[in-house]
């Protein structure tokens, strides 16, 4: 049986409504599903990791009903926007969407050849835009829906050999207040969540060694490792009705680092 999220509120307002959330297999993204798995939500996802997407649905076997999932790879429009209708017609709603898919492969700079350029583009912006598109045509029919976009604080402070990656994350700062001002009028909220640098398994096995964390905390005024869990929170309210006149914003979860 899967661990769900301890939240400190329940939003009501969150039980059955249809969460739709890209790149949910693993760290921050499947912490956003068992964070709405715990409210009553019902989740559906996308991701290419199709081993740690099985995992995660056997390990929520007790509300399969309430879990649907489609590997692919979100580069691939198309597809994206197929399976954001199959989801929608699957629950027969479409209430949250959720962009939460990024690749922040390191590259040298001096090095980096176009293919890669745009691979990047493709992956952490261009299918935001995809699938806010998509899901804004189910919910303008029915006046409601929040859309978040999942940011970084690599836009605001850079990082080294990250390039493509801070470029698209800058990318969906602007289109996240771009498409605030244009779904406004039918009820649709969009805002971006920049997480820190936030201790995955990918990023402890990666590039969190022991001397980059020492030398991160020393800018972090609350001194404590971010956890996708804490991510996850900010999701949930900016889902939720108590979050209705916030839309157009960029809010940080990085323990004061920005």
């Amino acid at each position: 049986m899967g661990k769900l999220v301890v939240a400190t509120t329940q939003y009501h307002c969150l039980t059955n409504k249809t969460v739709f959330i890209t790149g949910g297999a693993s760290g921050i993204g499947a912490a956003v599903i068992r964070a709405f798995l715990q409210q009553g939500a019902k989740v559906a996802f996308v991701d290419i990791n199709l081993e740690a997407a099985v995992d995660l649905v056997e390990a929520f076997s007790e509300k399969k009903q309430d879990i649907w999932f489609r590997q692919l790879d979100i580069s691939h429009t198309h597809e994206l926007r197929q399976a954001i209708t199959d989801a929608q017609q699957h629950f027969g709603g479409f209430d949250v969407l959720i962009n939460c898919a990024a690749d922040d492969t390191r590259f040298d700079t001096s090095d980096i050849t176009l293919a890669q350029w745009n691979d990047s583009l493709n992956i952490n912006l261009t299918p935001a835009f995809t699938a806010a598109q998509s899901a804004y045509k189910i919910m303008q029919s029915q006046q409601s829906g929040s859309i978040i976009n999942f940011g970084s604080i690599n836009a605001l402070i850079g990082m080294e050999n990250m390039a493509p990656y801070i470029t698209a994350k800058a990318g969906l700062m602007g289109m996240t207040k771009a498409l605030a001002k244009d779904f406004g009028k039918d009820n649709i909220r969009v805002n971006a969540i920049l997480p820190g640098w936030v201790a995955t398994q990918k990023q402890l096995d990666s590039w969190l060694t022991d001397e980059q964390e020492q030398k991160w905390m020393e800018h972090l005024a609350i001194k404590k490792r971010i956890q996708p869990e804490d991510v996850a929170n900010l999701a949930l309210f900016l889902a939720s009705n108590q979050s209705t006149l916030i839309t157009g914003q960029c809010i940080s979860v990085d323990a004061g680092r920005t």
